[in-house]
C-alpha cells in the first residue's frame, strides 16, 4: 500500500492572509495524522510566505508520524534543518515570484550546491530526498549526490490539457520510477495530484509515497480536513 504525505503549507497560507493566529498548521497536522496520513509535509520557503520556523518547531514536538521538511539549499535553511532535525528533508527549487514550485530541482547544473547541502544534512543524521523532474539524467545525478530517495515531479502530468499529453507524461513518470527503483532508490511522487488524477499515479507500484497538499486543503474547505484526507487515502489504495 502506498503512503500519503499531506502538505499543510496552505493552512499557513490562510493564516498569513490576515497575519493572525488561525488556522494553526500544527492542529491541521494532527487532524491529518489522526485521519491516517503517513507523513506531514511543510515547506519553509526563503521568503517565509506561509510556514514559519515556529511552525516547524511545534510540528517537530507534536507530530507522531514522519515530518518531511521541504526546503531550498540556502545555507540558513540548511542550518535550521540541522537544528530541528526533521525525519526527512526534501530539497526543492525556489523562485521568489512563483506561485508554487514550477518544476524539479536541476541537480545536473547545480550539482556542487546540492551535494554540499546533502552532505551537511546527512552529517546531521537527516534522511534526504531530491524533488526532481522525471528525467533519467537527473536521477543519475541525484544518485551521485548520495541520496537514497527521490520525489518525482508530477506537475506536467497533472496539468496536461490533452489525453495524448497526459499519457506521455504518465509514461515518463512510470519509466523513471522503474529506473530509479532498479538503481536502489526509494521513489516518491507529488505536485498537482488531486482526487481526479491520483489513481493512475497510485497504480505505479515502484512509487512508495504520494505527497499531496493543495487539493486536500481545497477539499477540506467543503467537507472537513479529516474526511478529505480519508477520501484521498481511499483513492490511493
Amino acid at each position: 500500500m502506498q503512503e500519503l504525505g499531506v502538505n499543510i503549507d496552505h493552512v499557513a497560507t490562510l493564516r498569513e492572509a490576515r497575519k493572525g493566529l488561525d488556522p494553526e498548521p500544527v492542529y491541521a497536522a494532527l487532524i491529518c495524522q489522526n485521519a491516517g496520513a503517513d507523513s506531514i509535509v511543510a515547506h519553509l520557503r526563503e521568503d517565509r510566505r506561509h510556514i514559519k520556523e515556529k511552525d516547524l518547531l511545534l510540528l517537530k514536538r507534536a507530530v507522531g508520524v514522519k515530518l518531511n521538511l521541504e526546503m531550498s539549499v540556502a545555507p540558513e535553511i540548511v542550518e535550521f534543518a540541522c537544528k530541528i532535525k526533521p525525519d526527512q528533508a526534501t530539497f526543492v527549487p525556489e523562485k521568489r515570484l512563483e506561485l508554487t514550485t514550477e518544476g524539479g530541482l536541476d541537480v545536473i547544473n547545480n550539482y556542487k550546491l546540492v551535494k554540499k547541502a546533502v552532505d551537511k544534512l546527512s552529517s546531521c543524521k537527516i534522511k534526504v530526498s531530491l524533488f526532481i523532474d522525471p528525467d533519467i539524467k537527473q536521477i543519475e545525478a541525484a544518485i551521485k549526490t548520495g541520496v537514497k530517495m527521490i520525489e518525482l515531479h508530477t506537475g506536467r502530468y497533472a496539468e496536461a490539457k490533452s489525453v495524448k499529453d497526459t499519457n506521455k507524461y504518465f509514461a515518463q513518470i512510470k519509466k523513471c520510477a522503474v529506473f530509479a527503483k532498479s538503481r536502489g532508490l526509494r521513489v516518491f511522487a507529488g505536485h498537482g495530484l488531486n482526487y481526479h488524477n491520483v489513481r493512475r499515479i497510485a497504480g505505479i507500484k515502484e512509487i512508495e509515497e504520494l505527497n499531496i497538499g493543495h487539493s486536500i486543503i481545497c477539499r477540506a474547505v467543503m467537507i472537513g480536513l479529516d474526511k478529505a484526507v480519508k477520501e484521498m487515502i481511499a483513492l490511493i489504495n
